[in-house]
């Protein structure tokens, strides 16, 4: 839905096909009054993303079967999509895949979805580029790509904003068996704001300054 409104019509990367899709052929073409570089900039971000399969679709979440690069239709994927199709050289690339990364953010609550999400973003990044120029990301490229995904994927507490478990102490939790203890006292907490980075200003603010007031 973002995609139909920013270009200004349907089905731009895929059409639905039963319970899967068929990946549109052909180079995309863009609006008179945008450009592939406005896209990739364009930022996004999913709220609960798991372990990020709207943004990066790598596999089938239900079998688990790979998904081949070309098939691919994640948000992130679209990007990377539109760089390879608009980009020859390998400088060219790397500068234009790096901004889609930089522009792609998702949160998630559970720790263990925000490690396989890290982890499905950065070989995202391998995958794209061994499908390009058919060799893999040196290691700094990798550490590069590694720190913008530490950035933008992260885990929060949607409602709080806060890294989870840094808020204070519900009035109503599960007790457990260390609250029998004599000597276990429960330090009062300082809710800890999540962070994120505006890669093209180059400042790190708090995520809770993007919401407009009353949402």
């Amino acid at each position: 839905m973002v995609d139909d409104a920013w270009f200004d019509r349907k089905n731009v990367f895929n059409t639905c096909d039963g319970d899967s899709w068929k990946v549109t052929d052909g180079v995309i073409a863009f609006p008179n009054n945008k450009t592939w570089q406005q896209y990739v900039d364009a930022r996004r971000l999913e709220i609960s993303c798991g372990e990020a399969p709207y943004l990066v679709s790598r596999y089938n979440t239900v079998t688990g079967e790979p998904i081949q690069v070309r098939d691919r239709i994640g948000i992130l994927d679209r990007k990377l999509r539109i760089v390879s199709e608009n980009t020859q050289t390998e400088e060219d690339w790397l500068k234009w895949a790096i901004r889609a990364f930089q522009s792609t953010y998702g949160y998630e609550y559970q720790g263990d979805n925000v490690l396989l999400a890290r982890e499905n973003l950065l070989f995202t990044f391998e995958d794209y580029m061994v499908n390009k120029f058919d060799k893999k990301p040196t290691l700094v490229q990798m550490k590069k790509i590694a720190n913008i995904v530490a950035w933008n994927i992260w885990q929060m507490n949607g409602i709080t904003m806060t890294t989870p478990y840094s808020e204070a102490a519900p009035l109503h939790r599960q007790m457990t068996i260390f609250d029998y203890m004599n000597d276990n006292v429960e330090e009062e907490k300082v809710p800890m704001y999540s962070l994120i980075r505006d890669w093209r200003v180059e400042e790190t603010i708090e995520f809770r300054s993007l919401m407009s007031e009353g949402c």
